[in-house]
């Protein structure tokens, strides 16, 4: 049988979901945290030229005749920018009130090769030395520590080991103490060297048992520096309150400042969802094309689909960002009626929550509530939290009911703070505390959450202090 094959034309119908520009628009600004959004409306505001950012935005006159063209299309987008319409509640009005604080804040970060060489001119130094100490700060990492090896040094100066350790001792002597070491047993011995007269046994422990120590076996370093194990635990106390990385004092991240997208107020038994908008800038229509839309000559019959477009994209900017503003308010609501219990008695009052069982209270896709508390924060009377942190994996109890981890987190760390530090709690007697709670959760577990906590196990939280 022959097939056959040929061109032809076919009409049909289908339905699919498109992804409008407006539809992407709306999702992106959803999910923007607060300086995200702000800078994202800067460059709208630059980009389109019927949008400005001003302190006061006049009300648009109310005999606005726009041209024949599109006419009451034009003066319905007009005065929805114009009057304010979602704007005012979308963004709040700042006027009468003062910067915000963290605005008149002066970039004041010294970097650590900044601070060290600054160190280097008050001291007497030969033009060799000086060069070769300012080359050594040049490679330090960000922790302080050397990150070329001497012989390059030796190298790139045509000198020798020997004659570089006049440089070296120069740069132990500078603040803070303990950069220019080649390793973590360097840098805490350069600021034990420090103290007068230094710990014999801390640098001795720092020598030769360091890796000992941080594993807990304190018993095999006393052996080994023939000291009781009493003195050796006095020797690990000086050792832990040295700072292993002496670079990060100094770190170029520099203070990252949170803005709380939402503020949760408590009103006597109640509490109070305000959306912080306070900080965006207020946009507004240019005065120049609201004159442009009441013109009928014939340039402005010619910019009329273009203003028109502009005036589209300036709509749904202001869409987007209102509809942002209600679907976080109803969502910070809805976390607020699940989570009512640690908001009136703590943490320990935490319970697990998903982003579906939210969704479907609200009637939305789990998706859209991903995007509305992805990288946010809420201020809430007990502190400024994450909106994930809302939402905690939960542990059976023996009733049947659900605990958040992290509650189960917060018994633990309660119940090693309390311990005897003689006989410090292991991992199987808090899962066997926790059972007696009615928390059914194993060893492995426990150690789990205890390591996500920054705990040491129990071998490294013994005490042996001398009586």
């Amino acid at each position: 049988m022959a097939l056959s094959m040929g061109y032809g034309l076919l009409q049909e119908q289908r339905m699919k979901l498109v992804m409008t520009p407006e539809l992407r628009q709306a999702i992106n600004v959803l999910q923007y945290s607060a300086q995200d959004l702000v800078q994202y409306i800067q460059e709208q505001a630059m980009e389109n030229p019927v949008l400005e950012m001003e302190e006061s935005i006049p009300e648009s006159p109310e005999n606005l005749q726009p041209s024949s063209m599109e006419g009451e299309q034009l003066r319905e987008w007009a005065s929805f920018i114009g009057k304010g319409e979602g704007r005012n509640r979308s963004v709040a009005d700042r006027s009468g009130e003062e910067e915000h604080p963290v605005e008149r804040l002066a970039d004041s970060r010294e970097s650590l090769t900044d601070v060290l060489e600054a160190q280097l001119l008050y001291l007497q130094l030969d033009d060799t030395t000086r060069d070769i100490c300012r080359y050594i700060i040049g490679n330090l990492n960000e922790d302080g520590y050397l990150e070329v090896e001497t012989d390059q040094i030796c190298k790139r100066f045509n000198t020798d080991e020997e004659s570089l350790r006049p440089c070296f001792e120069v740069i132990y002597s500078l603040d803070p103490a303990g950069v220019g070491a080649r390793d973590l047993a360097e840098c805490l011995k350069i600021q034990l060297l420090r103290e007068d007269p230094p710990d014999e046994v801390a640098l001795a422990v720092v020598e030769r048992g360091l890796k000992d120590l941080a594993e807990g076996r304190y018993k095999k370093v006393g052996r080994m520096l023939g000291c009781s194990t009493g003195r050796v635990q006095q020797a690990a106390d000086r050792i832990k309150r040295l700072n292993p990385k002496p670079g990060l004092i100094y770190g170029s991240g520099g203070a990252r400042y949170v803005w709380p997208d939402v503020t949760v107020h408590a009103v006597g038994d109640d509490y109070e969802v305000v959306v912080n908008e306070g900080y965006m800038p207020r946009l507004g229509i240019s005065s120049h094309y609201e004159r442009l839309l009441i013109r009928e000559d014939e340039g402005a019959q010619q910019a009329a689909s273009y203003i028109k477009s502009r005036l589209q994209s300036a709509v749904w900017l202001l869409k987007s960002i209102e509809q942002r503003r209600q679907t976080m308010y109803r969502v910070t609501q809805a976390i607020i009626e699940e989570q009512r219990p640690f908001f009136d008695h703590g943490i320990t009052h935490l319970k697990p929550l998903t982003l579906r069982q939210v969704a479907e209270s609200l009637d939305l896709h789990e998706s859209t509530v991903s995007r509305a508390t992805r990288d946010k924060y809420m201020q809430t009377p007990r502190g400024l939290f994450p909106y994930r942190f809302f939402f905690p994996s939960g542990i059976s109890t023996r009733s049947g009911e659900n605990t958040s981890a992290r509650s189960v987190k917060d018994k633990i760390a309660e119940m090693i703070a309390e311990e005897d530090k003689g006989k410090p709690l292991s991992d199987q007697k808090i899962a066997d505390r926790l059972k007696e709670r009615g928390m059914r959760i194993s060893r492995r577990t426990v150690a789990k959450y205890r390591e996500e906590l920054g705990i040491r196990s129990s071998q490294v939280r013994r005490r042996y202090d001398e009586e």
